[in-house]
């Protein structure tokens, strides 16, 4: 039997070695995590997490193989019970980081055939019909942030409530669901937008008053790299959904003009983006693999939808990404230089500042990475 197991072993590793990146990826994260509840460390504990949610996304993604979808399936199926109640989900918390993970609902819904993932899908859009907004109909980052925009909501958020929008919504709500997702993007790029080089900062407080922000401006101090590759993966899988007109425009005239502004702040020697944006070879910054992944996502994305036209340098940057960021140890796959987390404000007292940006931990695999990675190779792999 353990001669068996041996060859058996063997055999999948020859397959996996022969296999596209993307898949490999994939496998490498379920050798490394034996169950999904392993994803970003929580070693086992059940938590929706918009983190596990994504990398889960791309797994679907990424391949139709029935223990993947099994693999994904058992962590939903745990987290979420028979009514569709979703363990320890809190509507008046009002996180946009919550909707994140029902994305991957719509195609384990369409998969399984099980009702509590629809009824799951009901509860989290309930929750952004009733989302507290800005005074200029802006949604709260979450209810501890009140007033906030953060460019990672428009990720967590954005794409959920097109498809959804797309999917369930009666027509006759459609056209103002649309227009409110389109509000959602240009307030946040009008209130976040840096003009002297035409980057997004992380966030802006319409109150003007968190002890982070510039209290002229709103704007917090500089534009993170992740929170600049939220926005655009943002951007890229909302215009796929919306249909043809001047709003869905509006989206691609904003998704082309950071495009064109992206490459100006890109490492010379390797194309890829440092920790922090707008901080270019400044001592202590570095390049990151999250946010360069993101990017290369977009850009690979982008050319594929006929929305941009540079798909040789989308897909140097997708190579340069690999080449940069990627390596592979004894079959496994990994992603490095990942920045863990970063914030502003809450428990932490996070202040936004430089030197907070490049002090935060740096690890390898982080499903913010992984999700992307797996993203910008399918996109790669289509070509």
């Amino acid at each position: 039997m353990k001669r068996i197991c041996i060859i058996l072993a063997l055999a999948l590793t020859a397959c996996t070695a022969k296999a596209p990146l993307s898949l490999k990826v994939v496998r490498s994260e379920m050798a490394r995590c034996p169950e999904a509840t392993f994803i970003d460390g929580l070693d086992g504990r059940l938590k929706w997490n918009y983190t596990t949610g994504l990398e889960l996304k791309a797994f679907l993604d990424a391949t139709p193989a029935e223990d993947v979808l099994d693999y994904v399936d058992a962590w939903y199926d745990s987290v979420i019970d028979s009514t569709g109640r979703i363990y320890k989900y809190r509507k008046e918390n009002f996180s946009l980081d919550h909707v994140c993970p029902g994305r991957t609902l719509f195609q384990l819904y369409d998969r399984t055939g099980k009702e509590k993932y629809r009824a799951a899908m009901d509860t989290l859009y309930l929750q952004l019909v009733d989302q507290p907004r800005n005074a200029e109909g802006g949604f709260w980052h979450k209810a501890i942030y009140p007033d906030q925009m953060w460019l990672d909501g428009l990720y967590m958020a954005m794409p959920f409530l097109a498809e959804y929008t797309e999917r369930y919504v009666a027509d006759s709500l459609k056209a103002l669901n649309n227009e409110d997702i389109v509000r959602q993007f240009l307030t946040a790029y009008d209130h976040t937008l840096d003009p002297a080089t035409g980057l997004l900062r992380h966030a802006w407080d319409a109150s003007g008053e968190m002890f982070w922000c510039d209290p002229d401006t709103g704007q917090s101090a500089h534009a993170w790299g992740r929170a600049m590759g939220w926005y655009m993966m943002a951007l890229v899988d909302v215009v796929e959904i919306l249909p043809d007109g001047e709003q869905k425009d509006s989206l691609v005239e904003i998704f082309r003009s950071l495009s064109a502004t992206l490459p100006l702040f890109a490492d010379a020697a390797t194309g890829m983006w440092f920790q922090v944006l707008d901080q270019p070879y400044r001592e202590g910054n570095y390049l990151e693999a999250t946010s360069s992944a993101m990017f290369a996502y977009s850009y690979l994305k982008g050319c594929r939808l006929g929305i941009l036209d540079c798909l040789e340098y989308a897909v140097q940057t997708y190579e340069s990404l690999v080449k940069t960021f990627v390596t592979e140890d004894n079959g496994l796959v990994s992603l490095n230089d990942c920045c863990e987390v970063a914030g502003l404000g809450g428990k932490q007292n996070r202040s936004g500042d430089y030197d907070y940006y490049i002090h935060e931990r740096v690890r390898s695999n982080d499903p913010k990475g992984i999700g992307p990675l797996i993203w910008a190779a399918l996109e790669y792999e289509m070509l």
